[in-house]
């Protein structure tokens, strides 16, 4: 195994030892029926407890949260269902001990850093993301763009920079769909119930982050978006993940007029992980 991949590895399984302590912290006593007694200093599981339900020990149950062994499809299986995972959590601790079903992100699958993974650097586009200009340029009417793995702005159309603050006006370093939605106030204007938005795109990029625990982009923004929104402390903690779901948006485009739009984020086929987000517009209720 090469130095990159030992490193992956590694990185992957403090990742997932990260994610089961903060799942065994969301599971209260009563859920699994155990009393809380008055002496319980957590409102958690406690290590012993998610290894008796799931069937382990407690010594090698807790050398899996610190990330010191692997496990097995098997037994993983049963931990997530002592921590009463949902299916995109225990997906996702899958993905993290090597196990996703298509081999992306599996430990030895990780990209190596290249030029766009440096902290403060958004992805750039390549000749794959540009080759999608065409496809947003085909829809006159729909706003749409291309979006990086870390959820930077690559690509857009014409409708897109109509409806929305135009990303050509705005700085590389910030062109970032999280970093716009939580920081900027003319696409908050625009939107004023961006909070859900944010939140599930948020899960969405946190679900890559932990899979790809060696890019130096995921990590910079994360870093990025703690700085500029401290008072979102409890998103940045939060380990919850998932795919993005669609939904309808409401969007003040003049004054006391909204129009709704359907908003659904295609993944796109290269191994980095990008997506292009469409907003097609919606029936007036």
């Amino acid at each position: 195994m090469t130095d990159t991949a030992q490193r992956a590895r590694g990185a992957l399984r403090r990742e997932l030892g990260g994610f089961l302590r903060a799942h065994r912290d969301l599971v209260a006593p009563a859920d699994v029926g155990l009393p809380r007694t008055p002496r319980r200093r957590t409102s958690g599981l406690r290590r012993e407890e998610v290894a008796a339900l799931a069937g382990v020990s407690v010594a090698w149950y807790t050398w899996l949260e610190q990330g010191r062994v692997d496990t097995s499809r098997q037994v993983l299986d049963a931990v997530a269902r002592a921590l009463r995972m949902d299916g995109a959590a225990r997906e996702h601790a899958l993905a993290l001990a090597g196990f996703a079903p298509d081999g992306l992100f599996a430990p030895d699958g990780l990209h190596a850093p290249d030029a766009r993974d440096t902290p403060d650097a958004p992805d750039t586009p390549d000749t794959a993301e540009v080759d999608h200009q065409p496809l947003l340029d085909s829809w006159p009417t729909t706003p749409a763009l291309l979006l990086g793995p870390a959820l930077d702005l690559l690509a857009w159309n014409t409708a897109y920079a109509t409806l929305w603050p135009d990303p050509a006006a705005v700085p590389p370093d910030r062109r970032n769909l999280l970093l716009l939605l939580t920081g900027d106030p003319h696409h908050q204007r625009l939107l004023p119930a961006w909070q859900p938005l944010a939140m599930d795109l948020y899960r969405h990029f946190r679900t890559r982050a932990d899979r790809d625990p060696l890019s130096a982009r995921f990590r910079g923004l994360t870093a990025r978006l703690r700085a500029e929104r401290p008072d979102l402390e409890e998103w940045w903690d939060c380990r919850s993940v998932g795919d993005f779901t669609p939904r309808t948006v409401e969007l003040a485009v003049a004054e006391g007029q909204l129009a709704r739009y359907g908003v659904t984020l295609l993944l796109t086929p290269e191994p980095r992980g990008g997506a292009v987000l469409v907003q097609t517009p919606a029936r007036a209720r």
